[in-house]
């Protein structure tokens, strides 16, 4: 069960609040998640200096502008604390506990899990990163069907932080708000499973290169995309020519978790190929009496709902459906038709 915060424009102070309504992060081995939309399109800087330039994203008739705050973009590095608390909240869930937009986080135990340093720089860091979340703000179109909505958020609504007394000043634990866009994907389970090794990617472009593999190939055999488009959606301000240079270097180092990467220079594309570590988690006809689709269906539900991730679809359309349709294949399809039209293209 999901709940959310009563009264938004409450601040976060723990005292104030019943405890059901304050999350409390402290399950150290909880499965990596991160919201598929975050996947999708660059809402992250991939730099380590601080990015304070609008950034505009357009792709398919649907648009992107991330604002920064004075102090600057929040980085891919610091989309670890979401992680962190997507994964923590999606645990929860699937256990049927409930869960609040406001989520207490031990800074320590934040740090080991997302493979940091406990250092006082990385306390300091840490502070830094919630400071660059709370002032970036996203802004953008939804289409469905012939007409258009316009969004704008924060990646996180709030933040609070108590800090330790003493000459080090290290933080004991923050707080902090999920926006409601972010939330929302939370509680509608719209997420994908990370490789436990995400955090030992120490390259921002590594890690953005694995998201969208991720996102794209999921459990598939291979997938494969133009430089060209690979660099618009990573959201590199590389040059196209370094670009392409920095793929060649991941190809050749082969590190990357999940997938194996090809650049193939006569087609200018790249070419992820599944390590076979990403399962389709997918129930057998046994545990929930549907049989296995077809693979003509796959592909026919790919053209109903298109961009989106098929195999996600299946195992978000396996739970909502509470016994075996008479039809299934036509029934899936169905349902992704209807996804399309409701939520339109990722």
């Amino acid at each position: 069960m999901v709940t959310k915060t009563p009264n938004p424009d409450s601040q976060l102070i723990p005292d104030r609040h019943p405890q059901h309504d304050l999350f409390i992060c402290d399950v150290s081995d909880a499965v990596l998640k991160d919201v598929i939309q975050q996947m999708e399109h660059p809402f992250y800087s991939l730099s380590k200096k601080p990015e304070t330039t609008i950034r505009r994203y357009e792709h398919n008739g649907n648009w992107l502008e991330i604002t920064p705050s004075v102090k600057g973009l929040a980085t891919i590095y610091d989309k670890d604390i979401l992680i962190y608390c997507i994964s923590q909240l999606m645990h929860q869930i699937r256990k049927g506990e409930e869960v609040s937009q406001r989520v207490r986080i031990n800074s320590r135990d934040l740090l080991v899990f997302t493979n940091r340093g406990t250092a006082g720089k990385d306390y300091a860091a840490l502070h830094e990163a919630i400071d660059r979340l709370a002032g970036t703000r996203i802004s953008t179109n939804i289409r469905t069907g012939d007409e258009e909505q316009y969004d704008t958020f924060g990646l996180i609504d709030a933040a609070s932080i108590r800090r330790k007394n003493g000459l080090d000043g290290r933080l004991q634990w923050c707080e902090v708000k999920l926006s409601d866009w972010v939330f929302s994907a939370i509680a509608a389970e719209e997420v994908l499973t990370l490789h436990r090794d995400y955090f030992r990617l120490r390259k921002p472009l590594e890690r953005r290169i694995y998201e969208i593999a991720r996102k794209h190939c999921g459990a598939q055999t291979e997938w494969s995309a133009y430089v060209e488009t690979l660099h618009k959606k990573s959201g590199s301000k590389s040059p196209l020519k370094h670009f392409r240079y920095l793929l060649k270097e991941l190809a050749r180092h082969d590190h990357l978790p999940d997938y194996s990467v090809e650049l193939c220079e006569e087609s200018d594309k790249v070419v992820f190929r599944s390590r076979g570590t990403v399962p389709a988690a997918l129930p057998s006809s046994d545990a929930d009496g549907i049989p296995q689709l077809s693979p003509m269906t796959l592909e026919a539900a790919r053209e109903a709902a298109p961009g989106w991730d098929i195999y996600a679809l299946e195992r978000e359309w396996r739970d909502w459906t509470s016994e075996a349709p008479r039809d299934p294949d036509r029934a899936f399809v169905g349902f992704c038709r209807k996804w399309y039209e409701r939520k339109g293209a990722p």
